[in-house]
């Protein structure tokens, strides 16, 4: 098998990650036959709990918040960078399922939003790094999806650009900016 295609899904919590991802499944399950092209959507976040989009496999089939919440006697926070942490040790899960999809596949691959785990805690960074060493170096990007608030207010903004440095990555704002007629387009510049 070749090595599929990998779109991470990165941004704050709450930006629209699953959003987006949903949108990108279901605008290529709408192209004609001729262009369809096979596209996965990965759960990567052990706290989420509802998903819009077809889920081809999520971390939560190997360790899940809810579950270290009750074992492990955690608050969110700490049971989430545990479950990330428990990844890293158990990386031959997230290898298995991702040497099972072909060069001509596509994944979309919906990781979680909070902070810590890319700058705190550079778990996010150990993982994309592994998946680099599994030779999904060159097929890989990673998407920043940032709310619109985030480009308005620039004390987001600057929070959102210095997590966005973290890895290379192609923002997507995930809503339409509505501009006061007094801001001119050299306000921006």
């Amino acid at each position: 098998m070749g090595r599929c295609t990998i779109q991470l899904v990165t941004g704050p919590a709450g930006s629209g990650k699953s959003t987006y991802s949903h949108i990108l499944q279901e605008h290529v399950q709408t192209l004609g036959p001729r262009n369809r092209r096979r596209i996965h959507v990965v759960n990567l976040d052990p706290a989420a709990e509802h998903f819009r989009y077809d889920v081809a496999f999520d971390i939560r089939e190997l360790i899940s918040v809810d579950d270290v919440m009750e074992e492990l006697q955690l608050g969110p926070n700490g049971s989430l960078v545990y479950c990330m942490e428990y990844l890293l040790e158990n990386m031959d899960w997230l290898q298995d399922h991702l040497d099972s999809y072909d060069d001509d596949e596509y994944l979309i691959i919906d990781c979680p939003g909070q902070i810590e785990l890319y700058t705190h805690i550079p778990v996010m960074n150990k993982i994309i790094d592994q998946m680099r060493m599994w030779g999904y170096g060159e097929s890989m990007v990673s998407v920043f999806v940032v709310d619109a608030t985030f480009v308005t207010d620039p004390a987001k903004f600057i929070s959102g650009e210095l997590l966005r440095r973290r890895i290379e990555k192609i923002g997507v704002c995930n809503s339409q900016i509505m501009m006061r007629q007094s801001y001119s387009s050299s306000s921006f510049i």
